[in-house]
This record gives C-alpha cells, sequence and structure tokens, in this order.
C-alpha cells in the first residue's frame, strides 16, 4: 500500500494530477475516524490518491468516487485493482452534475473538483447526506489566490477565485450546516449537516 501511494504521488507529480496535499489528507482521515465514518462519496477521483487512503481508514469504509476525465478515471480504476480494494471503492466515470443517485445515503461527502462548481456540487448533493454526516470542501485557499480575486490579472483565474470566494460565502451563511475552516493544506472546510427538528 506505502508504495503504491509514493507510486500514485510520483505518477501525479510527473502528470501534473493535481491531487490533495498531505496534510489535508491526513485531517481527513481523522475526521473520518473519529466520527465513525463508513460511506463516502468523493466529487473528483482523479487517479484514486485520496479515496485509496480514506477507504484505508477502517475495513467497513466504503467509497463512492466520481470522476469525468477518461484518463483519470482508468487511472483510478487501475489504482484501485492494484490495492484489492474493488470491494470498497466504486468508481463512476461521469460529470458529477449529471450523476443520478436514488435510495443512497452518504456519511461524508468530499468535494475535490471543478472549483467554480463548488455551489452546485454541494446543492445537488446534500440531499444524500445523513442528518449530522458532513460535507469537507478542499482548496478553499487555492493556492492563497482566495481573498484577493480583485488583484488578479488573468480572466479566468479570476473567475474561478470569485467563485470560491462566492462559494465560502455561501458556507457561512447556511442555515443547515454549521461549517468551520480550517487552515490546513490549500484550505479545508468542515461542514456538518445540522439534525432536521421533528
Amino acid at each position: 500500500m506505502k508504495e503504491l501511494i509514493l507510486e500514485m504521488e510520483e505518477y501525479a507529480s510527473e502528470h501534473n494530477v493535481p491531487i490533495i496535499e498531505k496534510e489535508s489528507i491526513t485531517f481527513i482521515m481523522k475526521i473520518i475516524k473519529a466520527n465513525n465514518i463508513k460511506n463516502i462519496l468523493e466529487i473528483g477521483s482523479a487517479i484514486g490518491y485520496s479515496s485509496i487512503l480514506m477507504a484505508s481508514v477502517a475495513p467497513d469504509v466504503t467509497v463512492t468516487t466520481i470522476e469525468r476525465d477518461e484518463t483519470r478515471y482508468m487511472e483510478c480504476l487501475k489504482n484501485v485493482k492494484k490495492c484489492n480494494f474493488e470491494q470498497k471503492i466504486t468508481v463512476v466515470f461521469q460529470d458529477a452534475l449529471e450523476v443520478n443517485l436514488s435510495n443512497v445515503s452518504y456519511d461524508m461527502i468530499f468535494i475535490d473538483a471543478a472549483k467554480g462548481q463548488y455551489t452546485k456540487f454541494f446543492e445537488k448533493f446534500k440531499y444524500f447526506l445523513k442528518d449530522g454526516g458532513i460535507i469537507i470542501s478542499d482548496n478553499l485557499k487555492f493556492h492563497g489566490h482566495v481573498g484577493k480575486s480583485s488583484e488578479i490579472e488573468s480572466k479566468n483565474l479570476r473567475g474561478l477565485v470569485t467563485k470560491l470566494e462566492d462559494y465560502i460565502v455561501f458556507l457561512k451563511e447556511n442555515k443547515e450546516f454549521e461549517t468551520n475552516f480550517y487552515d490546513v493544506g490549500d484550505g479545508i472546510s468542515v461542514s456538518v449537516k445540522k439534525n432536521e427538528k421533528k
């Protein structure tokens, strides 16, 4: 397993694939353990790095992960197979915003895909989260750009960063969730779904 993780880190740096920072995934794995999380939905598999590490927390943790890029999807499948996690990790090849889910609910949802779509992902998938469940979002500092969108010259980058800034406001104002922000890795938010009052 350790060898495979190192291989994946090497592959990611060689092929320019963004994978989660070590500090961030360590933090998330602690949350999974502390909250006894069993089933996870991940938006954005890339090469399977974070899903394999999350699934490795305990024998009964399962992950469903969604990836829209075919090359990364194939690489993710290969890595899942290498560590014999086919029973623990389900990889879905589709755009997350087009995925249809039914009769499923998750203890945790991890959003680490197209930064400009975070609010849409959150709004779509929150319905598949159990009461008291957790939504974790990564890259909220976006390499230090967030909070400085007015200084960014590139129009595309500025648009992306503005969307992330709007997403942070959306999280802070969301009454259904209690959100905390952590200065871990590239910035993480942990949103806990409030129990509906019966």
